[in-house]
């Protein structure tokens, strides 16, 4: 059968989707919103509507919907985070983690730059990740995020110039 005619409600073509797909549409998501059970649930809920409406799903635009999904659904629960923050009557911290006064010297700076890339712009952080971590191209980051490559590369350029200035002299990109 050809890749145009599989269906994805067959079984073994929507598992293949899930393991292709899975993990990196969860770190889109976890990179966009920095917690990794939310963006785990919410590719979970993506696939299990792929799986509800497979019937009127084209195989070839599986990837690009179920991207789709998982960021509509990501934009809704920032939305109902601002509704709820404004609501909340005390102001939350969630930074009270203190290191160790034994923890190493990598470990430290592990933490500075977390911290570091956690002040980057969720957009410059979703580009800086994906091409740092997950070891994507600028093209296939623009795929996946839906803008031009030289837009990709406006956003790491920012992120490195806001990582230098954060860090100092103490890394080299």
């Amino acid at each position: 059968m050809a890749e145009g005619n599989k269906s994805v409600c067959e079984e073994k073509n929507f598992d293949s989707l899930f393991n292709t797909h899975y993990e990196s549409v969860r770190n889109h998501l976890y990179y966009k919103c920095g917690n990794l059970q939310q963006a785990e649930d919410i590719v979970q809920d993506a696939f299990v509507k792929l799986w509800k409406q497979c019937a009127d799903i084209i195989y070839n635009t599986a990837k690009s919907l179920i991207f789709k999904i998982c960021n509509n659904a990501l934009l809704n629960e920032f939305a109902h985070k601002k509704v709820v923050l404004r609501y909340e009557s005390t102001p939350r911290d969630d930074r009270n983690h203190e290191s160790p006064d034994f923890i190493m010297e990598t470990e430290e700076f592990r933490e500075k730059l977390e911290f570091c890339i956690s002040k980057l712009s969720p957009k410059e952080r979703e580009v800086f990740l994906l091409s740092r971590i997950d070891k994507k191209t600028y093209k296939e980051i623009a795929e996946m995020t839906n803008i031009s490559v030289k837009a990709v590369e406006r956003r790491m350029s920012k992120a490195f110039v806001t990582l230098r200035e954060l860090l100092g002299s103490e890394i080299k990109f």
